[in-house]
């Protein structure tokens, strides 16, 4: 399990995906689920994935592969419609490849998910989540952030905060909020937590951080959240109907 989540922002895109991908007593293992496909100032554009580590790997392997061809790629279409698009269709080769070999027989899941987002210059930032079946919806003013993953511990405070107005900064302290909630629900999702930011028109990643278990910001984060639910939780009124019942 992972947990990765997109937002479109007035100011640009912003990524934020662990890197745990299998937990348990005695076993945990850590790959990076970000992909950066870049060429300064002419496009930028990034892959979070989720899902089966074997089928997400094959598709971002067949995605670079294609980089020294002369076939359509991530480095050579023209919109972050068209990007979409190219990884859409290598999620379903990969995923049909798969399924058609004899490892489909002993029942295991290759279903993936990616959000595909970024800017390619001439063209607007754009974000989209793709789906195993390789087709993909893009993100909007009423709905301008994805989640992939184990998604539902998080998913609150994103929808309380987010809008497509919300500053870099208050939106990289909800998506660590999210992720604090996640990890302190759910094992099978931890640091470190890899971010990036790609500004509106600068067709770069701006900003590129990985958070490790140490780092000093994260553990204010978890340590100040954690106290102010309890304060506010505290401070909200008993029931006046229970009062009434008990005398």
């Amino acid at each position: 399990m992972t947990y990765c989540v997109a937002m479109a922002l007035d100011e640009g895109l912003l990524f934020a995906s662990d890197s745990r991908t299998n937990a348990g007593v005695d076993h945990v293992s850590t790959f990076s689920k970000m992909s950066v496909f870049e060429t300064p100032g002419e496009r930028a554009i990034v892959l979070l994935n989720s899902g089966n580590l074997a089928t997400t790997q094959a598709v971002v392997s067949t995605l670079r592969q294609a980089l020294h061809t002369d076939r359509p790629n991530l480095m050579s279409v023209a919109t972050m419609f068209d990007a979409a698009t190219l990884v859409g269709d290598a999620v379903r080769r990969v995923i049909h490849h798969h399924s058609t070999s004899q490892l489909s027989q002993a029942g295991v899941d290759f279903s993936c998910n990616f959000l595909v987002g970024g800017q390619i210059a001439g063209d607007a930032p754009r974000l989209f989540l793709v789906y195993a079946e390789g087709n993909f919806i893009e993100s909007s003013p009423d709905t301008p952030y994805f989640q992939i993953g184990e998604s539902k511990y998080g998913k609150p405070i994103i929808d309380r905060v987010i809008r497509p107005s919300t500053p870099i900064d208050e939106a990289i302290k909800c998506a660590l909020v999210s992720f604090d909630s996640t990890i302190k629900s759910n094992l099978s999702v931890g640091l470190p937590i890899d971010l990036a930011f790609v500004r509106r028109d600068e067709c770069r990643v701006g900003l590129r951080h990985r958070i490790e278990p140490d780092d000093a910001y994260f553990g204010h984060i978890r340590v100040a959240w954690g106290q102010g639910l309890r304060k506010v939780f505290n401070e909200l009124p008993a029931p006046e109907w229970l009062a009434a019942d008990r005398g």
